[in-house]
Formats: structure tokens, C-alpha cells, sequence
């Protein structure tokens, strides 16, 4: 698929399921943020519309320009911790799958949550980038897999899943899998179980972030999952057959504090 006719998700697309976030925006997006009543101006990931020049798309991506806490970025030498797992209470269902034009969403069901430093987040969509948007120590693993949250307050919380290849195929991933190819614009229905889909570690890095598509929304709270998970090679090349170079470039960390959780509890 040609690069610059990929975009992704705006923000007005999010609310449409009351949130997005990160790659594919969030509704009331990520977070204490405003939304403008008109159309998004259109954004790719290369040339005129591409990441550098998002904040001079549109006055409501001004974030992506002049932000100072934007995500995706690079994971050098955390801080260790001894910080709460968070508590994730998904259930199976339908999810509603669709191909928004720059990944492929899974909407879910209402009901799945997660729950971190006492706050308890709504799981909204899960969508993924090929390759990874968050680097560590420099390297890029093939797929990242958002599971977008939201609070009742609006604030977003992202968990970040990281795909490797494996030997096998993950049976757990494979509904997901299966419905990648999905039409542009089109929709299908997905039994999916989400709880299976998450690594059996429940370690993370935290950081505080911003979406990672327009309007680049900051207050989003990170937590990468430590353990990736994995895929067969076939599985992954369904994701880079479906969406490949929907990621942001690194952006610079300016001193934010990052944890990684050493510990767990």
C-alpha cells in the first residue's frame, strides 16, 4: 500500500466511539482537550501532510508542533520501580472492526476496563502501527498495538503491546488476525479475546505522553507492556500487508520522568 495514502485517525473519527487515542486519536481526546466543529484538515505520514508539518495543518494541531510531552519516543535507561500493576478487567465479545484508512481499529464493546493508580479506564479500540512508534534503545519491534482507554474524568490511558515473531501461530491474536483485511472504509463483526490478547506479565514503562497522530493531545498516560508478545510470521505479515509506515517519529523526551516497573504487585 502507498505510504503517503495512509493518514490516520483525526479526532473527530474518535468520537464517534467516545474515544481514540495515540495512533488513531482519542474522543474528547486524550485528555483534557478542546474539539473544533469543523472538519480535520487531512494529514498523511510523508511529504506536504506528513509528521513534520502537522502543527501547520490545522490551528487545532498546533500540540504536534510546539508540545513539550509528545509521544511516541525512545526508551533509554528508565528509572526503576516498584509501581502497581495495572488491573485489567476485559472481557471476550464483538468487537467492531474497521479499516478507518490509516490502521485497522477494533471498536470494543462496552464494559471491558482497566484499572492504574486508582483511576479505572473504559477500554475503547485497539489499532496497531507497523513498525513500532516507541523505540527502545533504537529499535523498533514490527508491530505496536494500542489499546486505547478512557476514564470518566477524559482522561486516556494507552497500553502499548509490543508483536515479535514467534514460532507458532497465537491463537488468541488470530480472530484479529483474520479480519486485517477488511475493505477501506468497510466493517465487519470479530469475536475477540481480550484478556488473552495481553502478555502473561503485567510489568510496564510509564511515561507521560501525548497521542501520536493530530491532534497530538498531551496529559496521556503510557504504559508500555514490558514482555512483548508473539506472533507467528505469517500473523505479521497480515499487519504490514493491511498498514506498513503508519508510525510517528521519535520526539524528544525533554527530561519527563520514565519507569519501568522492576517489581509488580
Amino acid at each position: 500500500m502507498n505510504r503517503s495514502a495512509r493518514s490516520r485517525l483525526g479526532l473527530a473519527a474518535v468520537m464517534a466511539i467516545a474515544v481514540m487515542a495515540c495512533a488513531p486519536a482519542v474522543a474528547p481526546s486524550a485528555s483534557p482537550a478542546s474539539v473544533s466543529p469543523a472538519t480535520p484538515a487531512h494529514w498523511t505520514y510523508e511529504g506536504a501532510e506528513g509528521p513534520a508539518h502537522w502543527g501547520e495543518l490545522d490551528p487545532a494541531y498546533v500540540t504536534c508542533a510546539d508540545g513539550t510531552a509528545q509521544s511516541p519516543i525512545d526508551i533509554t535507561n528508565p528509572t526503576p520501580a516498584d509501581l502497581a500493576d495495572p488491573a485489567f478487567a476485559y472481557q471476550a465479545g464483538v468487537a467492531q472492526v474497521v479499516n478507518n484508512g490509516h490502521s485497522i481499529q477494533a471498536n470494543a464493546a462496552a464494559g471491558g476496563t482497566m484499572s492504574v493508580d486508582g483511576v479505572a479506564y473504559q477500554l475503547a479500540q485497539v489499532h496497531f502501527h507497523a513498525p513500532s512508534e516507541h523505540t527502545f534503545d533504537g529499535s523498533r519491534t514490527p508491530v505496536e498495538v494500542h489499546f486505547v482507554h478512557r476514564a470518566a474524568d477524559g482522561r486516556i490511558a494507552v497500553v502499548a503491546v509490543f508483536l515479535v515473531q514467534g514460532d507458532t501461530t497465537n491463537a488468541a491474536w488470530d480472530p484479529y488476525v483474520k479480519a486485517l483485511g477488511v475493505a477501506r472504509g468497510a466493517e465487519q463483526a470479530a469475536k475477540l479475546d481480550w484478556p488473552a490478547m495481553l502478555p502473561a506479565s503485567r510489568l510496564t514503562i510509564r511515561y507521560s505522553g501525548s497521542l501520536t497522530t493530530p491532534p497530538c493531545t498531551e496529559a496521556v498516560h503510557w504504559l508500555l507492556m514490558k514482555d512483548p508478545v508473539q506472533l507467528s510470521a505469517d500473523q505479521l505479515r497480515a499487519f504490514t500487508a493491511a498498514y506498513e509506515g503508519n508510525d510517528r517519529p521519535v520526539q524528544p523526551l525533554n527530561h519527563r520522568p520514565v519507569e519501568i516497573d522492576t517489581t509488580g504487585r
